[in-house]
């Protein structure tokens, strides 16, 4: 009965106008972005009275300049130009990659921004160089180098700029311009003050130096990468092919050393931190303490099933352990640890099995959230009223609200976000107001100026849907999106989200799965998610577009994540492979024409679905920078789920895409980035030749010179209709 009611509304929720416009590849990835300004970096000046953030051009969607609102008028002016401040010079090989990690990569114009502590001027980043904007429109140039200068920040006093130059770090004084080099050593495989790759690309760690509280102290990460293992992988570009020698600390292999020290911004003292004897630990977080006496850091062990906190003095170095997480599979890593000024410290630990905030004072631990939920990030806190303002999905995993609870007097969250939409929040250092970013199926993001309640002040982005919206002239065509539920193998419920096109009485249509599948990587929730205009072009094709979430995605704890431990490719398959089954068995559904597709954890799920499903499960599959050998994957991430492979290389042998390849009975088609440093191009070298070797028919598009994102309008749009024409051909328009 209930499948039947559910069928009925899918074919019926959705039905557009025969007027409808639809929506193609080429539109989606041209300018202006049709799910509206996408603007980064909402932050409030230390004041409280500007809102700035990184606004995107309408005519050049990856463009991006300094605005700021005022938060009383809601009126909007640009600080910063880039088209007119910026030299259009090349930045560093090193920035690229950064960019890469940070996932901006192809974005142009400004990137990157930082508050004065004074609320008088923005230190910006541009083409390699450093500006300083103030609030009348004057831009002063800081730096004039033909190196680049990485992460820059403004010390917690103002009285210091920072940056990274040629691997060294360097300190300038904001007043007189008169810069110093607290390093000069680095170079080659040693730097100072960056990130490291896997620090980078894994533990979403992007910096390597942290400014105390009143600037006395400044710790600074070095990083020796000479144990690290080179790679060389070709580049292969449009113009050539270079070969690249990448320190790449694949799993099993020796990592980076990163050793922390305390350094005096006049540079005359340097102490190393003792972060224990055994060097083969991570590195994974670094906080100061709220009275800048001490530095707080997280140790983690190789295998991730042990992370230290560390008090650490300054002035000698010395350690002392606060407390320890352990965990039989693995730790996920946060940003939840916020220092009180009492002494005590607010942490979010999964020892209850789902993620909840604590607060530790002394040696003692009180529970401040709990329940069969998780809390994802810790937004702001509020000494004052000793609050604590976390985003979370107590009432469902589909959507995130931001809330409040006492710290001193803990007791039920208390919601201060509108229900119905997925929302995301940056609060000040008081926990004053909160900027909040929020979408759901039907509103593109918006982001607004509220206060502690929850109050909007006033409208930051308020990208209404309207006549003028680059989205409109689609709007009759848009199709709400249908999510529910079904029973994995193991009894799990997995939630599902459906779009499906306008309904014919007793046609049967095609569908396009769309699949991630890994870790941290849940797809369903209520929000304008980034591909919904893609996913709606697909749909005015003609498809049924279909996700679900499997076991080892978040968002459900840990039992519900922990199930690919030391198994990647097995719960995740085995949980799509009944989603596959629900679709059969739907009246609406073709059940000879199911594609899938999935692009990196994806590309290797759609590999492993189409070897493990019986022949003709699917009628085709796409795999883009699929993984395919998971020990060319880096040590964090891949140790994590399958252990050492020096130690034990079982877990590898039956989680890797390439040994059973050849069962692939369903046309394929792979598509790689040539130049991808994250997913390297030998995952697909590795698997065509094997399907080569055992004549198994295929189809293969390669980007020169493309990353692992492809990014740009061009390629993306090639991407796509070459997936779109791959999957129509053997799918959609097949008899």
């Amino acid at each position: 009965m209930k499948k039947a009611l559910l069928s009925l509304l899918i074919l019926t929720a959705v039905a557009a106008p025969a007027s409808a416009r639809d929506l193609t590849l080429e539109r989606v990835f041209q300018s202006p972005a049709l799910s509206g300004p996408a603007p980064r970096l909402p932050k409030l000046s230390p004041d409280g009275r500007l809102v700035t953030l990184l606004r995107n051009r309408a005519d050049d969607k990856d463009r991006f300049d300094l605005w700021a609102i005022d938060a009383a008028t809601g009126q909007a002016r640009m600080l910063v130009d880039s088209k007119k401040i910026g030299t259009g010079g090349d930045i560093s090989e090193e920035e690229k990659m950064r960019r890469e990690r940070l996932r901006i990569a192809g974005t142009k114009g400004i990137t990157d921004y930082e508050w004065a502590p004074d609320g008088r001027s923005i230190l910006v980043p541009i083409d390699g160089d450093l500006y300083l904007a103030t609030l009348d429109g004057n831009v002063r140039r800081l730096t004039d180098t033909k190196a680049t200068e990485i992460d820059p920040k403004v010390s917690e006093t103002g009285r210091y700029l920072s940056y990274l130059r040629d691997r060294n770090f360097y300190v300038m004084d904001a007043a007189t311009g008169r810069e110093r080099a607290l390093t000069s050593d680095g170079g080659g495989t040693l730097s100072w003050g960056a990130a490291e790759f896997v620090a980078q690309e894994e533990m979403d760690r992007h910096t390597g130096y942290w400014w105390s509280p009143d600037d006395k102290w400044v710790a600074v990460a070095r990083v020796d990468e000479s144990p690290v293992a080179v790679v060389t992988r070709a580049a292969i570009g449009a113009e050539g092919t270079r070969l690249v020698e990448q320190r790449y600390p694949a799993a099993g292999t020796r990592n980076a050393i990163v050793d922390l020290y305390l350094m005096s911004p006049d540079g005359a003292t340097r102490v190393k931190a003792d972060l224990g004897a055994d060097p083969d630990v991570y590195l994974t977080r670094v906080d100061w303490a709220a009275d800048g006496k001490s530095v707080l850091v997280q140790r983690m062990s190789r295998d991730q099933k042990k992370l230290d906190v560390l008090r650490v003095d300054p002035a000698t170095g010395r350690a002392t352990l606060l407390f320890s997480e352990t965990s039989p599979t693995w730790i996920n890593l946060t940003d939840n640890l916020k220092p009180l000024r009492d002494g005590s410290l607010i942490w979010s630990s999964e020892r209850s099995g789902f993620s909840h905030l604590y607060r530790w004072k002394a040696g003692k631990w009180t529970r401040l959230t709990r329940g069969e939920w998780t809390v994802q990030e810790v937004a702001g806190v509020d000494e004052k009223a000793h609050r604590i303002y976390f985003t979370g999905s107590a009432e469902t995993p589909l959507e995130q609200q931001l809330y409040w609870v006492r710290y001193d007097k803990p007791s039920r969250p208390v919601p201060v976000t509108e229900a119905g939409w997925w929302n995301a929040a940056v609060m000040d250092k008081s926990a004053a107001h909160a900027l909040i970013t929020r979408s759901n199926p039907a509103q593109p993001n918006q982001t607004y100026l509220a206060d502690a309640q929850g109050r909007r002040l006033a409208w930051v982005e308020e990208n209404r849907l309207d006549a003028a919206h680059p989205y409109a002239p689609y709007l009759d065509s848009h199709v709400a999106p249908v999510f529910g539920t079904i029973r994995g193998p193991d009894g799990s419920e997995l939630h599902y989200r459906m779009i499906s096109p306008p309904p014919a009485p007793g046609k049967r249509y095609p569908v396009f799965v769309n699949v991630y599948g890994g870790p941290h990587g849940a797809l369903v929730s209520r929000a304008w998610y980034r591909d919904l205009p893609l996913q709606q072009a697909l749909v005015d094709r003609g498809w049924i577009v279909f996700s679900l979430d499997n076991r080892g995605t978040n968002r459900r704890g840990t039992r519900f994540e922990n199930a690919i431990y030391h198994a990647m490719g097995e719960a995740e398959v085995a949980d799509q492979l009944a989603g596959i089954g629900w679709l059969k068995r739907q009246a609406f559904v073709d059940p000879a024409k199911i594609a899938v597709m999935g692009w990196s954890y994806g590309g290797y799920m759609t590999l492993k679905l189409l070897e493990k499903a019986p022949p003709h499960t699917f009628a085709a599959g796409a795999a883009v920078a699929p993984v395919t050998r998971w020990e060319l994957y880096d040590t964090f991430y891949t140790e994590r789920y399958l252990g050492n492979p020096a130690t034990d290389q079982a877990p590898y042998r039956s989680s890797d895409a390439l040994d059973e390849a050849s069962r692939i009975a369903d046309p394929l088609l792979v598509v790689h980035g040539m130049s991808d440093d994250n997913v390297v191009f030998e995952n697909t070298t590795s698997l065509i030749a094997k399907l080569q070797r055992e004549k198994h028919p295929f189809e293969l598009m390669v980007y020169p010179g493309a990353t692992h994102a492809i990014a740009g309008e061009g390629p993306q749009t090639h991407v796509w209709t070459t997936i779109t024409n791959f999957l129509d051909r053997m799918v959609k328009d097949r008899p």
